[in-house]
């Protein structure tokens, strides 16, 4: 909100689920109103070099700034995850519990270093501005394999790149990987040292302007994603004028770049059974077979979307800690086997 101007002048002209509210002189408020329960996922988790459960956490200002999770435990070099956070490109930090709990115990389990990326955000900020965040971030990346910090590249095998996101960010992990495959299709070597190995899209934004069946499942809304905030955060999120149809949330469509001229790496698709946008999710799979690339996918029935990110239902519901143990596992696999 605009320092200095009266509340009671200001009205409340939109509002999302709970997430975000848009007020008359254009300002945003993204104060969380839902059950206030929930309120602690939304909490920002400080650096800290000395390791907590097995895992620093070290932030590296710049542009964009990154947030690296490094394990404590000495290992041969690590594979680095690039992580794009989701929210619908509205919402969302990167130091947020919910994203920490889940990554900490990624770079652990794994073990790797993740790189976590703070996004702009819409409707400040709208696409493409992220997809150039997350190429940026890259850049960066890449920067910091020659002439970066001692210890990260004393931990970090850059030539073992992952990208990695989550809703929203899985859109960017399809997006990200073409426009590199296209940087290095246009100059052989422009990523060296680095090397982009794999991207994983877990339950990715891909949507279209019709309704899939999925998205009239009304009793698989959780506050993770709401049919209201499908439609509300892309209409805030899309360049002016344009709807779901648009390649960057419909990377399969007909309005898109055909996926067969695309360089990518191999991908791996999470897709959760009670999605509201598992339908659209699955025709992107279809669609990346069709064209002869790597892809598989990891389906999980009976979850959510983005429900491995609530670190209550973790922590106190064995059947959720079942699955998100079975999540983390098969991720190892995809980065062990590339």
């Amino acid at each position: 909100m605009v320092a200095g101007a009266p509340v009671s002048s200001l009205q409340v002209v939109d509002e999302v689920s709970g997430w975000l509210r848009i007020f008359s002189d254009g300002s945003v408020d993204r104060s969380w109103t839902g059950p206030p329960g929930a309120l602690p996922l939304m909490s920002s988790v400080a650096p800290h070099s000395i390791p907590l459960n097995g895992v620093s956490l070290l932030d590296l200002p710049g542009e964009p700034n990154l947030r690296i999770y490094l394990p404590a435990e000495p290992a041969p070099l690590l594979p680095i995850l690039l992580h794009f956070h989701g929210g619908g490109f509205c919402i969302s930090h990167f130091s947020w519990l919910m994203y920490y709990h889940f990554y900490a115990r990624i770079a652990g389990d794994l073990p790797a270093v993740v790189v976590s990326v703070e996004l702009p955000l819409a409707p400040e900020r709208r696409l493409p501005a992220a997809i150039y965040a997350s190429y940026s971030a890259l850049l960066r990346l890449r920067s910091l394999a020659g002439d970066g910090d001692d210890l990260l590249r004393s931990r970090a095998d850059f030539s073992r790149v992952f990208l990695i996101g989550d809703s929203s960010g899985g859109n960017l992990v399809h997006h990200l990987a073409a426009m590199a495959g296209e940087a290095e299709e246009k100059k052989p070597g422009f990523w060296s040292p680095l090397r982009l190995a794999g991207g994983i899209a877990i339950h990715p934004g891909f949507v279209r302007s019709r309704r899939s069946q999925s998205e009239g499942r009304l009793e698989w809304e959780t506050p993770f994603l709401t049919l209201d905030m499908i439609d509300k955060f892309l209409e805030l999120a899309l360049p002016k004028g344009f709807g779901k149809d648009h390649p960057y949330t419909c990377p399969m469509g007909e309005a898109a770049p055909e996926m067969e001229k695309l360089r990518l790496p191999p991908m791996m698709v999470v897709v959760a059974e009670r999605d509201l946008i598992k339908d659209t999710e699955m025709e992107y799979c279809t669609a990346m077979e069709a064209a002869n690339k790597k892809v598989e996918v990891f389906y999980q029935r009976e979850v959510g979307h983005s429900y491995y990110l609530n670190k209550f239902a973790v922590d106190g519901d064995p059947a959720t800690a079942r699955k998100t143990t079975e999540l983390v596992v098969a991720i190892k696999d995809f980065v062990d086997r590339h």
